[in-house]
């Protein structure tokens, strides 16, 4: 996660010297995070998030466990790197052409963003994609268990069945809304709140057919809820910035697998990090990967 502050940045031009047998523990790498001049915190709540790079500085959420915290790290110290190559980033859009001087950036694309797949298999995203394919499956499942009883049915049209069996009933509110709370009675006013998770107890009566409907209903706006935050975090999850962190972190922890993954985009990384282009990242790698 990276937040971009208006702040001049002090320039590292000297190569550092730094115990080359420190295995790369947090607080190793910690140590070597502030002698290029980055302050880390690992008290703070990081802003809800893992980790946050704000300029010459890392956050470490104080829940982030400590077999992570080393991934975190590096994530948040890939944010710094391309702050380093390219400062306007944040306002330019930034770019996988400026992260791999290169203009040959679709296969690259490409790799980072199943590289994301591999390593964030726990993410909103995975979780909200995951959440689709469920929801879509169980709408799909009531769709077939209503044209049972109605063959007509089809949920671009309208059910009017239902619509003539349901204007009496108060379970129509339940058709937009999963919960509501009515006002009951002429002289002492009563609530009675209904939601769909009840249906089958506050309306016993009402066709199994009409119950799925509304249950369907239900579905078809947590599937809509859904698609707009995939949307959102989409946008997120395949900024140039967030795949190139998340590329480095999981090469940096586990080499082989991202490079069968994707080999173009390490061949490439490689070149840039033996000549510099990464700046003070390939004395990182030096230091602790050998």
């Amino acid at each position: 996660m990276f937040f971009g502050f208006k702040k001049k940045e002090k320039e590292y031009t000297i190569k550092m010297t730094y115990d080359i047998t420190k295995p790369a523990t947090k607080r190793n790498i910690i140590d070597f995070l502030h002698s290029v001049g980055i302050e880390v915190k690992t008290n703070t709540k990081a802003r809800g998030n893992q980790g946050l790079y704000t300029q010459n500085r890392i956050d470490i959420s104080r829940s982030v466990k400590e077999e992570k915290a080393i991934e975190v790290l590096v994530h948040e110290f890939a944010h710094h790197i391309h702050h380093k190559i390219d400062k306007d980033f944040i306002n330019n859009g930034d770019s996988i052409k400026t992260l791999f001087d290169t203009n040959d950036i679709d296969k690259i694309k490409s790799e980072l963003i199943n590289v994301t797949r591999l390593t964030d298999k726990n993410s909103r995203l995975t979780v909200f994609l995951n959440a689709k394919k469920e929801t879509a499956k169980t709408i799909k499942s009531m769709q077939s268990a209503i044209k049972r009883e109605y063959p007509a049915f089809l949920r671009s049209k309208k059910f009017p069945e239902f619509e003539s069996y349901i204007k009496n009933s108060d379970a129509k509110y339940l058709v937009k809304y999963d919960a509501v709370k009515l006002m009951k009675g002429f002289f002492i006013k009563k609530e009675k709140i209904l939601t769909v998770k009840n249906l089958e107890k506050d309306f016993p009566d009402m066709p199994k057919a009409f119950q799925t409907y509304i249950k369907l209903c239900s579905m078809q706006r947590k599937q809509s809820k859904l698609a707009r935050r995939i949307n959102k975090l989409s946008k997120y999850y395949e900024k140039p910035t967030e795949l190139f962190a998340r590329f480095v972190s999981g090469y940096f922890m586990t080499p082989e697998t991202i490079e069968t993954v994707a080999p173009v985009s390490t061949k490439r990384f490689l070149e840039l990090l033996k000549k510099g282009y990464y700046k003070e990242l390939k004395d990182f790698f030096e230091i602790f990967k050998g």
